[in-house]
Formats: C-alpha cells, sequence, structure tokens
C-alpha cells in the first residue's frame, strides 16, 4: 500500500463481457437457474460504493499480491488513469457463515487495495436469497 491514495477512474457500468465472466465462476457454485436469476439481478441493480478492506474481509479471501500478472495489468491501469470496470457481488449470508462472493473483479478489487485499502470500489451487490425467489417464485421474507 503507497503512502499517498492513488486516484482511481471507473467506468459509469461494469464492461459487458463482466456478466458472462461472472456467470463462469458463480456456475461453480450455483445451479443454472440461480445463476441465470443472479445474472440478470446484477445486470439491472445500481452500483453502490463499498470500501476495498470491507469487500476483502466480507469475501474471506487472500488478497493477491501486486505482482500477480492481472493485478499488476489493473494497477498499471491506475496509475495511467484509465478506467476500471466496477465490479459484481453477491452478498454472503452471516447467519451460516457463507461468505460474500466476487463474481466479477477480484484482481481489480486487490490493485485497488494497493493502492489505498480506504478506497470506495464501485460494485453491483446482490443477494442469493432474491434470486432463490425470483427463481421459484416465491418472495424473501424481507419482501424484496
Amino acid at each position: 500500500m503507497s503512502s499517498e491514495p492513488t486516484s482511481v477512474r471507473w467506468l459509469d457500468e461494469p464492461q459487458k463481457h463482466d456478466y458472462p465472466a461472472a456467470a463462469d465462476y458463480l456456475r461453480l457454485l450455483a445451479d443454472p437457474e440461480t445463476v441465470d436469476a443472479l445474472v440478470a439481478m446484477l445486470r439491472a441493480a445500481p452500483v453502490v460504493h463499498k470500501k476495498a478492506k470491507d469487500i476483502l474481509r466480507a469475501a474471506q479471501l487472500p488478497l493477491v499480491a501486486p505482482d500477480n500478472p492481472h493485478v499488476r495489468t489493473d494497477l498499471a491501469k491506475i496509475l495511467t488513469g484509465r478506467p476500471l470496470s466496477p465490479i459484481l457481488l453477491v452478498q454472503g449470508d452471516l447467519t451460516t457463515g457463507t461468505p460474500l462472493q466476487i463474481a466479477d473483479g477480484y484482481h481489480r478489487m486487490c490493485a485497488c487495495y494497493h493502492t489505498d485499502e480506504n478506497i470506495p470500489i464501485p460494485a453491483k451487490l446482490v443477494s442469493i436469497p432474491v434470486a432463490r425467489a425470483a427463481v421459484t417464485g416465491k418472495k424473501h421474507k424481507s419482501g424484496k
């Protein structure tokens, strides 16, 4: 982490190829119907901002080193002022111990963390119970 925060530029929305990448990852964790519902919800979700350190902690993932080729590429984009794509997140579940899933953008998040752990990262965040309700046609307890 550097001593001076680096400004990170962001696109307004994730790039089109981010959604199929998220679906590929999520297919390792969920059935096709749930994945389709999650991806549709991610496309429709508003962009929110969450701190890099909070995303990393909630995902319970290790911080990828800056010499990783993908992180290094994203760090180069940051340092040259090229915008990054917002990341795609699926909310974890505190009651079951299920971590947040970084469906797309793990290396971008790590690159940002290396510049400043408090940097707000734009993300689309959806909940899996809502996706399950969309698949089954039932409403989640919260009414969402």
